[in-house]
């Protein structure tokens, strides 16, 4: 008759020692690396920022943040995030993709979200965006507005996807204009690229100078540079990736907005929902991931014609009527 108590102490002691040594549930815990450039670039790691920003506001949730000042860094941020209990890591821009890898096979519990950039396993999120799209109604609105029939383009480091962006342009510009010159220029083959206004300037005063009266941008801060020199000569110039139209009010003829806010955003709360998916996403106009800006700082610049005909081929891009040629690498 003993025996039915004393089994019950034995559970009860099994019960308490597997409690005693059960891992504690994780708390959720964001964190973000961003890309050369830094936060506050104005464009790029701005828009990220904004993002993870939002999340805070909306969540009360703090956002682990690390700025890049070399290549070394992409790894030893993240695997010092991943050992301080980072539950989810978003890495921004396509450089950051070999440390993202590396660092998700060592933390196979931590999801990552990559931007701009693929790496295919399962906790890491590959987030990109169909820049061609926006790129080519940024082209149509320069070809509209250009008093010259030549306009310009000047992009970072030299990779494929600032090639993706050039591409989409000139397709935009072609489609008003068929005769319309585009002069292209990249300011570099290093991440240096993306950090040099004055460059950025010295490149857009040349284009200026070869009869260019509208230049669009894709180089990070080194596109403030492009738009300032457009300010102070008297002409036009396109943002990248943020809203840049309050930069110079009036010579910003509109911007190609990259919504890697959202990407962020999304990222994180869907992590905190449990409803996080590993894979490739990609948004474009249809996701409303892309897009120009049109808004008080350059309402002045786009007349009710060119928007109608913006948003038309916006439409029509959507339904597939129109197709924009998607760049590859040789």
């Amino acid at each position: 008759m003993m025996k039915f108590p004393r089994l019950l102490l034995v559970l009860a002691a099994a019960a308490a020692a597997a409690a005693l040594h059960a891992a504690p549930a994780r708390e959720f815990s964001p964190a973000i690396v961003y890309d050369f450039g830094g936060k506050f670039d104005r464009s790029f790691n701005q828009s990220a920022a904004e993002g993870a920003a939002k999340f805070t506001k909306d969540t009360g949730i703090a956002v682990r943040e690390f700025e890049i000042t070399n290549a070394a860094q992409r790894e030893q941020a993240m695997v010092q995030m991943a050992r301080r209990g980072a539950t989810i890591i978003v890495a921004i821009g396509f450089t950051q993709a070999s440390a993202v890898e590396r660092v998700a096979k060592q933390f196979p519990d931590v999801k990552f979200a990559l931007v701009d950039g693929v790496v295919d396993l399962p906790n890491v999120q590959s987030i990109n965006f169909r820049e061609q799209e926006s790129s080519f109604l940024c082209g149509m609105a320069a070809a509209m507005a250009s008093k010259t029939g030549k306009v310009g383009f000047i992009g970072g480091m030299d990779i494929p996807l600032i090639r993706k962006f050039a591409l989409g342009y000139t397709e935009g510009a072609h489609y008003v204009n068929p005769a319309a010159e585009v002069f292209q220029n990249m300011t570099g083959t290093t991440p240096a690229a993306w950090g040099d206004p004055t460059k950025g300037a010295e490149l857009a005063r040349s284009q200026f100078g070869r009869g260019a009266d509208v230049i669009f941008h894709a180089a990070g801060a080194t596109g403030l540079g492009v738009m300032l020199a457009a300010k102070e000569t008297g002409h036009l110039s396109i943002g990248c990736d943020s809203n840049q139209n309050y930069l110079h009010p009036g010579s910003v003829l509109t911007s190609a907005v990259k919504r890697v806010d959202v990407a962020v955003y999304k990222a994180f709360a869907a992590a905190k929902a449990g409803t996080w998916r590993a894979g490739q996403t990609v948004l474009g106009l249809a996701d409303e991931g892309v897009g120009f800006s049109l808004d008080e700082f350059n309402r002045a610049l786009i007349t009710p014609e060119m928007e109608a005909r913006l948003m038309q081929a916006r439409a029509d891009i959507i339904s597939g009527k129109l197709k924009v040629s998607e760049y590859r690498a040789q």
